[in-house]
Protein backbone atom coordinates (compact mmCIF):
# COMPACT_ATOMS: atom_id res chain seq x y z
CA UNK A 1 0.00 0.00 0.00
CA UNK A 2 2.91 2.30 0.80
CA UNK A 3 4.33 1.82 -2.72
CA UNK A 4 0.90 2.43 -4.25
CA UNK A 5 0.62 5.81 -2.51
CA UNK A 6 4.17 6.68 -3.49
CA UNK A 7 3.72 5.77 -7.16
CA UNK A 8 0.21 7.24 -7.48
CA UNK A 9 1.47 10.54 -6.07
CA UNK A 10 4.38 10.50 -8.49
CA UNK A 11 2.07 9.69 -11.41
CA UNK A 12 -0.35 12.51 -10.57
CA UNK A 13 2.55 14.95 -10.06
CA UNK A 14 4.01 13.98 -13.45
CA UNK A 15 0.66 14.27 -15.20
CA UNK A 16 -0.12 17.68 -13.72
CA UNK A 17 3.20 19.30 -14.40
CA UNK A 18 3.76 17.50 -17.68
CA UNK A 19 0.39 18.75 -18.92
CA UNK A 20 1.04 22.26 -17.70
CA UNK A 21 4.47 22.30 -19.31
CA UNK A 22 3.17 20.91 -22.58
CA UNK A 23 0.40 23.47 -22.82
CA UNK A 24 2.57 26.35 -21.66
CA UNK A 25 4.34 26.10 -25.02
CA UNK A 26 1.30 27.17 -27.07
CA UNK A 27 2.28 28.86 -30.28
CA UNK A 28 0.27 32.06 -30.81
CA UNK A 29 0.31 31.47 -34.57
CA UNK A 30 -1.41 28.08 -34.26
CA UNK A 31 -3.43 28.02 -31.06
CA UNK A 32 -4.72 24.54 -32.00
CA UNK A 33 -2.39 22.49 -34.18
CA UNK A 34 -3.89 21.58 -37.53
CA UNK A 35 -3.46 17.85 -36.90
CA UNK A 36 -5.61 18.15 -33.74
CA UNK A 37 -8.38 20.31 -35.22
CA UNK A 38 -10.42 17.56 -36.88
CA UNK A 39 -10.62 15.48 -33.69
CA UNK A 40 -11.49 18.58 -31.68
CA UNK A 41 -14.37 19.39 -34.06
CA UNK A 42 -15.76 15.85 -33.70
CA UNK A 43 -15.32 15.82 -29.90
CA UNK A 44 -17.02 19.21 -29.65
CA UNK A 45 -20.08 18.00 -31.57
CA UNK A 46 -20.48 15.05 -29.19
CA UNK A 47 -19.85 17.25 -26.14
CA UNK A 48 -22.58 19.69 -27.15
CA UNK A 49 -25.02 16.81 -27.63
CA UNK A 50 -24.11 15.43 -24.18
CA UNK A 51 -24.59 18.84 -22.55
CA UNK A 52 -27.94 19.41 -24.21
CA UNK A 53 -29.19 15.90 -23.39
CA UNK A 54 -28.11 16.23 -19.76
CA UNK A 55 -30.35 19.23 -19.08
CA UNK A 56 -33.25 20.79 -21.00
CA UNK A 57 -32.43 24.19 -19.53
CA UNK A 58 -28.92 24.02 -21.02
CA UNK A 59 -30.37 23.11 -24.42
CA UNK A 60 -32.46 26.31 -24.24
CA UNK A 61 -29.39 28.35 -23.21
CA UNK A 62 -27.59 27.17 -26.34
CA UNK A 63 -30.56 28.43 -28.37
CA UNK A 64 -30.63 31.80 -26.56
CA UNK A 65 -26.87 32.43 -26.45
CA UNK A 66 -25.26 35.00 -28.70
CA UNK A 67 -22.13 32.81 -28.78
CA UNK A 68 -20.54 29.94 -26.88
CA UNK A 69 -17.30 28.04 -26.44
CA UNK A 70 -17.15 24.31 -25.79
CA UNK A 71 -14.12 22.56 -24.29
CA UNK A 72 -14.92 18.86 -24.86
CA UNK A 73 -11.94 17.32 -23.07
CA UNK A 74 -10.72 19.29 -20.07
CA UNK A 75 -8.28 17.32 -17.96
CA UNK A 76 -7.55 18.24 -14.38
CA UNK A 77 -5.05 16.66 -12.04
CA UNK A 78 -3.82 17.63 -8.62
CA UNK A 79 -1.70 16.70 -5.67
CA UNK A 80 -1.63 19.90 -3.58
CA UNK A 81 -0.69 21.87 -6.71
CA UNK A 82 -3.03 21.24 -9.58
CA UNK A 83 -3.66 22.19 -13.13
CA UNK A 84 -6.26 21.87 -15.82
CA UNK A 85 -6.02 22.25 -19.56
CA UNK A 86 -8.22 21.86 -22.58
CA UNK A 87 -8.84 23.07 -26.10
CA UNK A 88 -12.14 24.25 -27.46
CA UNK A 89 -14.09 25.77 -30.28
CA UNK A 90 -15.98 29.08 -30.28
CA UNK A 91 -19.31 29.37 -32.08
CA UNK A 92 -21.56 32.24 -32.99
CA UNK A 93 -24.90 30.72 -33.82
CA UNK A 94 -24.17 27.48 -35.67
CA UNK A 95 -20.94 28.84 -37.19
CA UNK A 96 -17.48 28.11 -35.88
CA UNK A 97 -15.68 31.42 -35.42
CA UNK A 98 -12.51 30.50 -33.57
CA UNK A 99 -10.33 28.27 -31.41
CA UNK A 100 -9.66 28.60 -27.71
CA UNK A 101 -7.49 27.12 -24.99
CA UNK A 102 -8.20 26.87 -21.27
CA UNK A 103 -5.47 26.77 -18.62
CA UNK A 104 -5.74 26.62 -14.85
CA UNK A 105 -3.19 26.37 -12.06
CA UNK A 106 -4.24 25.93 -8.41
CA UNK A 107 -2.47 25.54 -5.10
CA UNK A 108 -4.32 24.25 -2.04
CA UNK A 109 -5.98 21.12 -0.71
CA UNK A 110 -6.75 18.97 -3.73
CA UNK A 111 -6.02 15.45 -4.85
CA UNK A 112 -6.94 13.27 -7.80
CA UNK A 113 -7.68 13.62 -11.45
CA UNK A 114 -10.74 13.96 -13.62
CA UNK A 115 -11.93 14.91 -17.04
CA UNK A 116 -14.95 16.96 -17.92
CA UNK A 117 -16.73 18.97 -20.59
CA UNK A 118 -16.96 22.71 -20.04
CA UNK A 119 -19.05 25.21 -21.95
CA UNK A 120 -19.19 28.98 -21.59
CA UNK A 121 -22.30 30.58 -23.06
CA UNK A 122 -22.36 34.31 -23.75
CA UNK A 123 -25.62 36.23 -23.59
CA UNK A 124 -24.54 39.12 -25.80
CA UNK A 125 -21.89 40.50 -28.15
CA UNK A 126 -20.18 42.56 -25.44
CA UNK A 127 -19.41 39.55 -23.26
CA UNK A 128 -18.23 37.48 -26.22
CA UNK A 129 -16.01 40.34 -27.43
CA UNK A 130 -14.43 40.46 -23.97
CA UNK A 131 -13.69 36.73 -24.25
CA UNK A 132 -12.20 37.19 -27.73
CA UNK A 133 -9.88 39.96 -26.46
CA UNK A 134 -7.29 37.25 -25.85
CA UNK A 135 -6.61 37.49 -22.13
CA UNK A 136 -9.98 36.57 -20.66
CA UNK A 137 -9.94 34.86 -17.26
CA UNK A 138 -12.25 33.74 -14.50
CA UNK A 139 -11.57 34.91 -10.99
CA UNK A 140 -12.32 32.90 -7.88
CA UNK A 141 -15.88 34.29 -7.74
CA UNK A 142 -17.08 32.64 -10.94
CA UNK A 143 -19.06 29.47 -10.40
CA UNK A 144 -20.01 26.76 -12.82
CA UNK A 145 -23.10 24.61 -12.70
CA UNK A 146 -21.97 21.00 -12.56
CA UNK A 147 -24.45 18.88 -14.50
CA UNK A 148 -25.14 15.20 -14.16
CA UNK A 149 -27.13 13.14 -16.63
CA UNK A 150 -30.78 12.89 -15.69
CA UNK A 151 -30.62 15.50 -12.92
CA UNK A 152 -32.61 18.69 -13.28
CA UNK A 153 -30.65 21.85 -12.49
CA UNK A 154 -31.65 25.35 -13.41
CA UNK A 155 -28.91 27.16 -15.30
CA UNK A 156 -29.18 30.88 -16.06
CA UNK A 157 -27.05 33.65 -17.48
CA UNK A 158 -25.25 35.52 -14.72
CA UNK A 159 -23.43 38.73 -15.57
CA UNK A 160 -23.92 37.89 -19.26
CA UNK A 161 -22.46 34.37 -19.08
CA UNK A 162 -23.40 30.84 -18.08
CA UNK A 163 -20.73 28.23 -17.32
CA UNK A 164 -21.61 24.54 -17.25
CA UNK A 165 -19.52 21.44 -16.70
CA UNK A 166 -20.34 17.78 -17.23
CA UNK A 167 -18.07 15.16 -15.61
CA UNK A 168 -16.66 12.50 -17.93
CA UNK A 169 -14.55 10.41 -15.56
CA UNK A 170 -12.10 10.28 -12.68
CA UNK A 171 -12.32 11.32 -9.07
CA UNK A 172 -11.15 14.48 -7.42
CA UNK A 173 -11.56 16.08 -4.03
CA UNK A 174 -11.70 19.68 -5.37
CA UNK A 175 -13.30 21.14 -8.48
CA UNK A 176 -13.30 24.85 -9.30
CA UNK A 177 -13.29 27.11 -12.34
CA UNK A 178 -11.71 29.96 -10.41
CA UNK A 179 -8.38 31.00 -11.85
CA UNK A 180 -8.98 29.78 -15.39
CA UNK A 181 -7.34 31.71 -18.23
CA UNK A 182 -8.38 31.52 -21.86
CA UNK A 183 -6.76 32.35 -25.17
CA UNK A 184 -8.76 32.89 -28.33
CA UNK A 185 -7.84 32.83 -32.00
CA UNK A 186 -10.39 33.66 -34.68
CA UNK A 187 -10.58 31.77 -37.94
Amino acid sequence: MKNFKKYSSLLIFTLVFGTIGMYAQDNEKDLIKEKDQKKLVTDTQYAKEDLMESNENVAQLFEDAYAYVIFPNVGKGAFIAGGAAGSGIAFQGANQVGWSTLRQLDVGFQFGGKSFIQAILFQDKQNFDEFKSGEFEFGAGVSAVALSKGASRNVNFEDGMAVVTLPKGGAMIEVSVGGQKFKYQGL
